[in-house]
């Protein structure tokens, strides 16, 4: 088994939740509050540093993925839009298959175009089925892949959607509301896809407290991403760390 992909294995069956913080790689046009993120990460014991993003502005991925590579010891993990979101900075990718959607291109198109490039890198890919949920509001994630979300309150269809991913031979299942969503993820439809899958759950998206993170962990998240919030609020990831650890 590969090592990222090892780690975050070990971990579950051990009990231990994680914290990836994930960071927008239009961060690297700015390397002062880049540097200010990633340190503010490492100290809060943060276990995965994902970048990655639904849209970018800037042409300064490559060059986001290097800076954080130097400036932590944490292993880095991409979570890309498009195939275009690659580097061979990173430790990992998170190879994301949109299985809560019928985009043919999020399901095995893009794989397509990125696989000999991501050979190439040497990096390791971790198969994911990406499930994206009803956050309360329309975000960038939706918009960017043309899909409709899953519905926040239909736990049932999260976790055939889970069942399938995992059939199909994914290594892991990603459960996101998007950047900016209004709510997270709800403890029952994790609930409902821990009891179906034997795989890592990892859960983004609207996580901006530590009851909420607490909550998500209860109900059988294994990493916890939290990309906003941290942002906004700098020390509030010393918090979710403590309740994601605790």
């Amino acid at each position: 088994m590969s090592t990222v992909l090892h780690s975050i294995e070990t971990a579950r069956i051990a009990g231990r939740k994680q914290l990836a913080v994930l960071i927008d790689p239009d961060f690297g046009q700015d390397e002062v509050r880049l540097e200010r993120t990633v340190q503010n990460a490492c100290m809060a014991k943060a276990d995965l540093i994902f970048v990655g993003g639904s849209l970018l502005t800037s042409a300064a991925f490559d060059r986001c993925v290097e800076l954080v590579k130097e400036l932590s010891d944490r292993p880095v993990v991409l979570f890309p839009g498009s195939p275009s979101q690659l580097s061979a900075h990173a430790d990992a990718v998170l190879f994301l298959s949109l299985i809560s959607g019928r985009n043919a291109e999020l399901l095995i198109g893009h794989h397509v175009t990125a696989a000999p490039s991501l050979k190439a890198m040497c990096i390791e890919a971790i198969p994911t089925g990406y499930m994206l949920v009803d956050g309360g509001k329309p975000t960038t994630v939706s918009y960017v892949s043309q899909t409709i979300p899953l519905p926040h309150d239909k736990p049932g269809i999260a976790a055939a959607t889970a069942l399938a991913g995992s059939y199909l031979g994914l290594r892991a299942i990603y459960m996101d509301t998007g950047s900016g969503a209004l709510r997270a993820v709800s403890p029952a439809m994790i609930q409902a896809v821990r009891e179906q899958v034997d795989l890592p759950i990892i859960v983004g998206g609207g996580i901006r407290d530590m009851n909420t993170a607490r909550s998500l962990c209860k109900a059988g998240a294994d990493v916890l991403v939290i990309g906003t919030a941290f942002e906004d609020d700098p020390e509030r990831i010393f918090e979710m760390s403590a309740a994601i650890h605790g």
